[in-house]
């Protein structure tokens, strides 16, 4: 199976046991809005929670804000999104389709480099143990060309992108003979740009209506709050305000399932520095965030750090953590240092002070601010995407499973009388009453034992606890482990304490 069909996998799977719908699907659906169904909105906040905890309760100087949807419009012009918050939009002319011209060449040079890794895997195979990868990466005349021919690329759309030479992009799309993946033809358009912020109006009679925007990003409403949590909080540098909240963009190109929508959840945190010493914070950030990230347990080598070549204008410093996906390495995390720049065009554009007064240094100054910024959805996706397991079994049974960290998992238990009769579902429930106290419990006693096991293997339980005949005599019950499919015999006064051991967050955070 290909990784697209696996993807396809995937997204049927997440429909079919409650994870994730189409936005409005009874109407034909919405393109690229989603509905996060039962299962799919306890991951979610399973994922929230971790995040939050990590930020917020472990951090002694980083506190929470829950700020507006709405907000004045004059922040967006002092942010620089109402002339500057644009993408690069070109059309094909055969087949009337849209693309941004930046990620058509990135999917361009991500090709460049998929040959490269194949070539380094038929090097692996001919030559075995003594295969030398690095010395291989230096010397193979296809990799060479291929790397030199990437590197051109990203360099040549890095430098338009960065003085907006809006023609020399189209330039290099020629070059690199980019053809339409509809019509085939490389019958290009101009590469024009495209505002993302939607718009709507605010008042009650149309005519005197103001014109607001949707929030394109969730920082905006800590940096005008950075006063207001300063003073009330008693706040000193260095500190944090950290904020979870939906934003909206107008994606022309959304695409890949939930990794680009037009609504969106961020999960955001901005810390306030002294000037000259962002650059300490940032590195300390950036291996903050991902030893969060590696503490899920997906696995080290699905992430990496991509150092921004192209800086936005108001950043000194900025790096992404990616993931591997299904679609490749992708963007997960920003961690960016972005200056006093913020502050000081609120400064600007409010006429009110937003300086910080040292008590240390006795003077007064705007801080500077080290973000890291992670959607929501793509964490989703991430976790989602590698927990998805297809597996045959030794018997030649298969069965479709979600290895999910148990932590994470919506579901952590499931209470399964083996039959419906002799006083085993009364039994059952009263274990049910008692667990689902403290954790999310699923009770079920439809179908055959094995049929309900696949029933929670593929939503991801971690633990089924059968409850037999044995169970009357003996207090002992059955429980069952998703990876292993191990069973073992138990004490009912045992599953508290073992199934709390395996899904509270003291184990995950004692790693960060």
């Amino acid at each position: 199976m290909t990784q697209e069909e696996l993807f396809k996998s995937l997204i049927a799977h997440a429909k079919e046991y409650g994870f994730i719908f189409q936005s409005s699907e009874i109407y034909d659906g919405l393109s690229a809005v989603y509905d996060y169904g039962q299962l799919g909105v306890e991951l979610k906040n399973n994922i929230k929670k971790y995040w939050w905890d990590a930020m917020v309760r472990l951090n002694e100087n980083i506190v929470g804000l829950d700020s507006a949807i709405f907000m004045h419009p004059k922040i967006w012009e002092a942010s620089g999104h109402v002339g500057a918050f644009n993408d690069p939009l070109i059309d094909n002319k055969d087949s009337k389709k849209r693309y941004r011209a930046d990620v058509l060449l990135e999917d361009f040079i991500a090709k460049l480099e998929e040959k490269i890794e194949k070539d380094v895997e038929k090097g692996r195979k001919k030559f075995g143990d003594a295969f030398d990868e690095p010395q291989f990466r230096e010397t193979n005349p296809n990799v060479l060309r291929n790397k030199k021919k990437a590197d051109d690329v990203r360099i040549r759309m890095n430098n338009a992108l960065n003085s907006n030479n809006l023609e020399e992009l189209r330039q290099v799309i020629l070059d690199c003979e980019i053809a339409c993946p509809v019509s085939g033809s490389r019958n290009w358009t101009e590469v024009r740009q495209f505002n993302l912020m939607f718009s709507t109006q605010m008042g009650s009679v149309s005519e005197d209506a103001s014109v607001i925007y949707l929030r394109p990003e969730t920082a905006q409403g800590i940096f005008v709050n950075f006063l207001n949590v300063q003073k009330t909080g008693r706040m000193k540098l260095p500190f944090g305000i950290a904020q979870i909240g939906k934003a909206f963009r107008n994606e022309i190109v959304a695409r890949q399932f939930i990794f680009r929508m037009r609504e969106f959840e961020q999960m955001e945190m901005q810390f306030f520095v002294r000037p000259g010493e962002e650059l300490k914070w940032f590195e300390h950030w950036k291996k903050a965030r991902l030893r969060w990230h590696e503490a899920i347990g997906l696995g080290e080598s699905k992430y990496r750090f991509h150092d921004h070549e192209k800086l936005a204008h108001y950043a000194n410093a900025a790096a992404d953590i990616e993931f591997e996906f299904p679609f490749g390495f992708k963007e997960l995390e920003g961690i960016h240092s972005r200056t006093d720049f913020d502050l000081s065009q609120h400064q600007k554009f409010s006429g009110k002070k937003m300086q910080y007064f040292d008590p240390e240094t006795n003077e007064s100054y705007v801080p500077y601010v080290i973000e890291t910024s992670i959607g929501l959805d793509r964490t989703f996706l991430a976790i989602y995407s590698s927990a998805y397991c297809e597996e045959k079994l030794e018997n030649g049974d298969e069965r479709v499973v979600l290895k999910l960290p148990a932590f994470l998992a919506p579901v952590k238990l499931a209470v399964l009388p083996l039959v419906k009769k002799d006083g085993l579902p009364d039994v059952a429930r009263r274990i049910m009453d008692d667990l689902k106290i403290d954790f999310n419990c699923q009770y079920d006693e439809k179908d055959s034992i094995g049929k309900r096991y696949r029933r929670q293997d593929a939503i991801g339980t971690p633990f089924c606890i059968t409850i037999d005949h044995q169970t009357i005599e003996d207090d002992t019950v059955t429980i069952r482990y998703r990876d292993s499919m191990q069973q073992e015999r138990i004490s009912a006064k045992e599953l508290r304490g073992i199934i709390e051991n395996k899904v509270n967050f003291r184990n995950i955070f004692s790693k960060l």
